[in-house]
């Protein structure tokens, strides 16, 4: 499976001692196969810790885990059982870890889980309400490599003529829109970053990483006229 992980800095190794702690499931090393949720996961770090959206592309090995007899946790859709599952990993006043899983996959809690869960732990909401108020509208994704041992399930896709053509032209494409608008990196990156363009640019089916930076900037900045 191809999956993404977004971040402010260029992934060479994976440290799980980096990770941050009382995520949906625990710390650990969190990816998506959707893409464009990596890049704005990207985006939102490089907005608030500095650096550039940068999107590591891995290969995740589903037979690896098997042959390795990993202990594996998926939620295929919101239930009790998940949400209570977040809440455990969430909590600052239990031991942690909170689970042995070395790998968990599932839906995603939404951005206004603590309030909510607060009301349903007090009793204002039931278990119903709380999950569809967790629930985002579209759908999410997301897998978080636990330990050491299940690291082994992925390898980093770079090197690639791929990789280094959208790394080039992205550089370009940044330099002309804050020459062009105006702008401080940062917003120029936002721009090229949030645009339908680039989750088209950046997905290797489509094959716009073959045109050059200047045929793209020329469809960026159409969209950009929107």
């Amino acid at each position: 499976m191809r999956v993404f992980h977004g971040s402010n800095v260029k992934i060479e190794s994976i440290d799980l001692a980096k990770s941050g702690s009382f995520k949906d499931f625990g710390k650990g090393f969190y990816v998506t196969n959707i893409q464009k949720h990596a890049i704005k996961r990207a985006i939102q770090t490089a907005e608030d810790f500095g650096g550039k959206p940068i999107v590591s592309e891995l290969e995740y090995s589903e037979n690896y885990i098997i042959n390795a007899n990993l202990q594996i946790k998926k939620f295929d859709k919101h239930t009790a059982e998940w949400v209570n599952f977040v809440i455990m990993n969430r909590n600052k006043n239990i031991k942690h870890p909170a689970h042995s899983f070395d790998i968990v996959e599932g839906p995603i809690a939404n951005d206004k889980m603590v309030v909510q869960i607060e009301r349903y732990q007090k009793g204002k909401i039931s278990i119903d309400e709380l999950i569809e108020r967790l629930t985002y509208i579209e759908p999410t994704h997301q897998i978080c490599f636990c330990t050491a041992e299940s690291l082994y399930a992925l390898e980093f896709i770079e090197d690639s003529e791929q990789h280094f053509a959208i790394e080039d032209i992205t550089d370009s494409i940044v330099e002309a829109i804050i020459t062009d608008f105006s702008v401080e990196e940062e917003k120029a990156m936002n721009m090229f970053f949030t645009s339908s363009l680039y989750e088209k640019f950046a997905n290797a089916d489509t094959m716009l990483w073959k045109k050059s930076w200047q045929e793209i900037y020329e469809m960026l900045k159409e969209e950009l006229k929107t």
